[in-house]
């Protein structure tokens, strides 16, 4: 068996598992972009557009090209949290895997390929929702979801990385709370880090949602005003997102050889 066809082995295994469990991703997957776009157009897009703010466009549009980001940066650390934490430690699915021919870069491997694929269908929900809302042209935003994919499977490495080297599944509640959700809040979502002060601007630059945020809008809005974003390259946020995801795949290898192989 070739690398790539021990990989696909553990893609089908995850496909199999979320089978019987996708039910459970109807909410978060459908309803929470109907809500929460509801909320940012006809409650606090409101507001904000009636304001003295001038985004270039309305308020909804901006959030909306972030709020693809941020899902998938939320989608891709789940997915490499309690889910890697469970296979480990819980139900020794990965002991399990290399007493086969399977190894663990085979597993992170697979599981990647898997993460892409569930971003995938995550964010075009998104993306359809946000287009019949207004608040995305589908002919744009489609193009946006590669970063948005992108953007996901750094968090899924990085995290996958975390998780495998940490023994309680308390790091991971430290991590969601002290740094995706202050990643969530400041990395530019909610509104363009020039309304920040000079040093917390230079923070954010170095945060990875911000190069998924301004990567998704970008391409999303191209024809949005240079106060609205940075003049970044577009090549500096890829570089920095495929570094990541580049560095948390070799960690995750290597910790989870260790861990498995004692």
């Amino acid at each position: 068996m070739t690398l790539l066809t021990r990989s696909l082995r553990v893609t089908e295994g995850q496909l199999l598992g979320y089978r019987r469990t996708w039910r459970g991703t109807v909410i978060s997957s459908f309803v929470n972009p109907i809500f929460f776009l509801s909320a940012m157009g006809m409650g606090v897009g409101a507001l904000v557009d009636r304001g003295s703010a001038d985004l270039g466009v309305p308020y909804l549009v901006f959030v909306a090209t972030g709020l693809m980001a941020a899902n998938a940066m939320q989608a891709g650390a789940a997915d490499g949290a309690f889910p890697v934490m469970a296979a480990i430690k819980w139900r020794k699915e990965f002991h399990a895997m290399i007493t086969t021919p399977v190894s663990p870069t085979d597993i992170i491997i697979g599981r990647t390929i898997w993460g892409a694929i569930r971003l995938a269908f995550i964010l075009s929900v998104f993306t359809v929702i946000a287009g019949m809302f207004g608040a995305l042209e589908l002919s744009t935003a489609l193009l946006a979801i590669a970063p948005a994919i992108l953007t996901g499977l750094a968090f899924t490495l990085a995290m996958t990385a975390f998780t495998v080297k940490i023994e309680s599944d308390m790091g991971l509640t430290t991590v969601f709370r002290f740094v995706i959700m202050p990643l969530f809040l400041f990395s530019g979502t909610f509104f363009p880090i020039s309304n920040l002060p000079q040093a917390l601007q230079f923070v954010a630059y170095a945060t990875p949602l911000f190069h998924g945020v301004e990567l998704v809008r970008k391409i999303a809005l191209p024809d949005l005003s240079a106060e609205m974003i940075t003049s970044i390259s577009t090549w500096v946020h890829v570089a920095y997102l495929l570094a990541m995801a580049t560095i948390g795949f070799i960690i995750a290898v290597k910790a989870l050889d260790r861990r498995l192989r004692p």
